[in-house]
């Protein structure tokens, strides 16, 4: 695993539903990407595709026997390891947003969209089916994640990519333009920048925001992909609106600098996390809590809220005693 090394973003214009043009697009790149000594290249959310693909999603799907899966695992072997963002067909015929890495020669990673927004101009989950985990895994650059683009608005996914021990984190994204009456930067555009660098120096992870630009059925793309350190610095910011590629050295030293000085991490309580979780998941607190609660700083519990827990183990057990009872009779009965 090497400590440092260089990682890109090709934030590109697509062709919606022009797999074969977009490859084109993403070759190009990735050699100029080669040329300038880029490691790791990271293409946007859907840039193989199209973003608004709609009733398009099963055409352009790509499954294990795709020759432009198998195209892809050349590239990666002729040129750099790098991200892409595509349709995933699934054997059982689910269609996925993914961001796929690869990686000489081989796909060493997935990461199935697990947020697919269905609100105002979106409607991925019409269409798509959702992912059902968020993993850390190990590549030659160190611990890595992936999320896609409305993922990262939801704070659970950094949190479990980070407490999986992720070192870097990887979010392509199709950001579209909104809010843009209000200044020259989408408001958009300044949300997503907020919660980038927020969330880079909470965790203590480079992060790398691939977003891509040009326009899809009259809706526009506003670029700005962006590469952070572990104490939420800017590394290297791609233009507003127009296709560019930008690079950074990502150094796993910083990581280890920023969670010495802050070691949030190291100090997070899982179990109670999870444990709160899944008394949330299962109706909140329990009922003397409810009940102690709402009679206010008297924290005085009806006796029968008390008592309710100790009648129900006596009514339980019981029961089995009934039960244990009715099974000897039936026994006794039969040898006579």
């Amino acid at each position: 695993m090497a400590t440092t090394f260089t990682v890109g973003v090709a934030q590109i214009d697509c062709r919606l539903g022009d797999v074969e043009a977009n490859l084109a697009s993403y070759e190009g790149e990735l050699r100029e990407a080669k040329g300038r000594g880029i490691d790791l290249l990271v293409f946007p959310e859907l840039s193989l595709t199209g973003y608004f693909l709609k009733d398009m999603v099963s055409t352009v799907a790509l499954d294990a026997a795709s020759p432009v899966l198998r195209r892809l695992r050349d590239l990666s072997r002729e040129t750099v390891a790098f991200v892409a963002g595509a349709v995933e067909e699934r054997p059982e015929y689910r269609f996925h947003n993914a961001a796929m890495l690869f990686d000489a020669g081989e796909l060493v990673h997935v990461h199935r969209k697990v947020y697919l927004p269905t609100y105002g101009l979106f409607d991925e989950l019409r269409y798509l089916a959702r992912g059902d985990r968020v993993r850390a895994f190990e590549s030659r650059f160190g611990r890595t994640a992936m999320l896609l683009c409305e993922d990262l608005w939801h704070p659970s996914t950094a949190y479990i990519a980070a407490m999986d021990r992720a070192l870097t984190l990887i979010v392509p994204s199709a950001s579209p333009i909104l809010g843009l009456e209000r200044g020259e930067l989408p408001e958009n555009a300044a949300y997503w920048q907020r919660t980038n660098g927020v969330t880079a120096e909470s965790y203590g992870v480079h992060l790398v925001y691939a977003n891509r630009v040009g326009f899809e059925d009259g809706v526009g793309f506003w670029g700005g992909s962006e590469i952070l350190g572990p104490s939420g610095e800017i590394l290297a910011r791609a233009k507003y609106y127009e296709s560019d590629m930008i690079a950074a050295e990502v150094d796993l030293v910083a990581v280890r600098r920023k969670r010495i000085v802050a070691p949030m991490l190291r100090d997070e309580n899982l179990d109670l996390t999870i444990n709160e979780l899944v008394r949330i998941r299962g109706g909140g607190a329990p009922a003397e809590e409810r009940v102690r609660a709402s009679h206010g700083a008297s924290g005085i519990v009806p006796r029968a809220v008390k008592a309710a827990p100790r009648a129900a183990a006596v009514k339980a057990r019981r029961g089995r005693v009934k039960v244990a009872k009715l099974a000897k009779a039936r026994k006794t009965a039969r040898r006579r």
